[in-house]
C-alpha cells in the first residue's frame, strides 16, 4: 500500500546518507548505475534464486539508469527510499537497501541485497540495522518489516541478528526459482527496538 504523497509530511524523509560501521548507505544516484549493473552482472547466479528482478537485463547500465530515475521519483513522492550500500573504507558499491511504504499504516518494509563475494562481511546486517533505526525515526512509523522466502536463510539470519521476530508465514506463489512459496514476515516494533 503506497502513501498518498500529500500524507507524507514535508521534511519527513530519511537522511540521504547514513554512516553504519563498515558501510555507508547513501541515496541511490545516477552515477551508481554502472557499479550496480556490474555488481548485478557478477552476482546473477547468487541473486536469481531470491530476486525476481535479477535478470541479464538488470546487469545493463541503461536499465539501471532508468531504475535510478524511477527510484528518484519514488523518493520524492515518499513511496520508497532506495540506497546504495558502499564500503566505508573504499566506497565500493556492495549492494542496495531500501525502505518501502507499501505494507500498511505505520509500517515500512526493509529490503536489501548484497553482491556475491561481499556477503558474510556484515554489510547487509550493518546497512539493515542503520535503515531500521532510520525507519523508526520517521513520524507515523511504528513497525519495520522484512519479507523473505522461508528458503532464504541468509535474509532470515539478518532479521534474527537485528532482533526482528517472525510474525507469520504466508503462502504465496513463488516469484523466483529458489523460493518455496512460504513468505516469512519478520517484524520489529518501535517499542521493541528501544
Amino acid at each position: 500500500m503506497s502513501p498518498d504523497p500529500a500524507d507524507v509530511a514535508a521534511g519527513d524523509v530519511p537522511p540521504e546518507r547514513v554512516d553504519a560501521g563498515p558501510v555507508v548507505v547513501r541515496r541511490l544516484r545516477a552515477s551508481d548505475a554502472g557499479a550496480i549493473a556490474a555488481a548485478v552482472g557478477a552476482s546473477l547466479e547468487y541473486l536469481q534464486p531470491w530476486m525476481p528482478w535479477a535478470t541479464p537485463s538488470a546487469a545493463d547500465r541503461g536499465t539501471q539508469l532508468a531504475r535510478v530515475a524511477e527510484a528518484d521519483q519514488r523518493w520524492e513522492s515518499g513511496i520508497s527510499y532506495t540506497y546504495s550500500v558502499l564500503t566505508a573504507e573504499t566506497g565500493t558499491l556492495v549492494g542496495e537497501a531500501a525502505l518501502h511504504r507499501r505494507v500498511g499504516d505505520g509500517s515500512v518494509e526493509l529490503g536489501y541485497w548484497i553482491a556475491a563475494g561481499q556477503s558474510g562481511r556484515g554489510y547487509g546486517t550493518s546497512a539493515s540495522a542503520a535503515l531500521t533505526s532510520v525507519a523508526l525515526s520517521l513520524s507515523g512509523v511504528n513497525r519495520v518489516e522484512i519479507h523473505c522466502d522461508a528458503a532464504n536463510a541468509g535474509s532470515a539470519a539478518v532479521a534474527r541478528r537485528l532482533g526482528y521476530r517472525l510474525d507469520r508465514i504466508e503462502e504465496r506463489r513463488p516469484e523466483a526459482p529458489g523460493e518455496s512459496g512460504r513468505l516469512m514476515i519478520w517484524v520489529l516494533d518501535r517499542a521493541a527496538s528501544g
